[in-house]
């Protein structure tokens, strides 16, 4: 069971915790990022990207790379077409770890910096409370502050 917010990590992002809306009305998972582009190494497809995985800490930044699975037109809640980059990765829910896919695109006006949307819910059979919050609790983010990651990235600043 979860709540409609949670904090997950994405640790092959090196994302030890972010917090996410889980939102049911998305079909696919979406991931707020910056500076992305697409380039190929070895022959494959890959992007790369920045991201601010705390809410107004932009003195926190994350610079990955991945694989590129694919580029699809996605329509956000407005209406709006937006063609995005998709990538896979495994994500923890708790103590779930799974695979899924997840759009990139700019939430920066948006008050979380990631979407859970039904077809990652789906594939760990999760379950919706919309009145809770955090059921699977706040350990990630209280582990993610100890763990000194934080001083680290503003020490690289």
């Amino acid at each position: 069971m979860l709540g409609w917010r949670e904090w997950v990590a994405l640790p092959e992002l090196g994302i030890a915790a972010i917090k996410a809306k889980v939102d049911t009305g998305a079909r696919t998972s979406a991931l707020h990022c910056f500076d992305v582009a697409e380039f190929m190494e070895d022959r494959r497809r890959m992007v790369r990207f920045s991201l601010h995985p705390l809410q107004n800490r932009k003195d926190i930044a994350i610079h990955c790379r991945m694989p590129l699975l694919d580029r699809r037109l996605v329509k956000d809640s407005g209406g709006h077409s937006e063609e995005r980059y998709v990538i896979t990765t495994p994500i923890m829910v708790g103590e779930l770890r799974y695979q899924t896919e997840i759009t990139l695109t700019n939430r920066e006006d948006m008050q979380f910096r990631m979407l859970l949307g039904r077809t990652a819910l789906n594939a760990a059979g999760f379950h919706v409370n919309p009145g809770a919050s955090y059921l699977t609790g706040r350990e990630l983010i209280r582990a993610y502050l100890k763990s000194g990651r934080v001083r680290q990235a503003l020490a690289r600043k």
